[in-house]
């Protein structure tokens, strides 16, 4: 496991109403500090990659659908320098990932629209944002999407 990734099994509470997963809160040990929370969607076979923060850690699940999740540890100085860690997250076994500043990360719909919420320790700030990208075919990164043809990834 890249140093400083943390995953927590969260638990789906069902019954004849529907149901209801807590995600993450203020007494769990995951917990560092709350920046804002956001939902996202990637679209079946979509690539959304590569990126990285300098100070914000995310906290990354999936609430529909399915998601590939893989982070690479490319940190200088880390005893985990050069690991990837792949997750799959999907809706019916909830899983949160703790993704630690500069730690590269991105996440791939599978079979169905998939539907993300990130809850980082920082507020998004528009006109200094704390956001490093690269292409999901870049070099630097030692892993291979499945990119399909015509589709907008990155």
């Amino acid at each position: 496991m890249i140093e400083g990734v943390k995953i927590k099994k969260l638990r789906r509470l069902t019954d004849e109403r529907g149901w209801l997963t807590e995600i993450l809160r203020r007494d769990d040990e995951m917990f560092e500090r709350f920046g804002q929370v956001y939902v996202t969607a990637a679209y079946t076979d979509v690539v959304k990659a590569w990126h990285m923060h300098k100070k914000q850690t995310d906290n990354m699940t999936c609430i529909k659908g399915c998601v590939k999740l893989v982070l690479y540890d490319g940190r200088q100085g880390s005893k985990t320098k050069g690991e990837i860690n792949e997750f799959t997250i999907e809706d019916k076994s909830p899983l949160l990932v703790r993704v630690p500043p500069e730690v590269w990360h991105g996440f791939k719909a599978i079979g169905e629209t998939a539907i993300i919420i990130n809850i980082p320790t920082e507020l998004y700030n528009y006109e200094n944002p704390d956001e490093h990208r690269l292409p999901p075919d870049t070099d630097i990164i030692p892993y291979k999407w499945d990119l399909k043809p015509g589709l907008k990834h990155g």
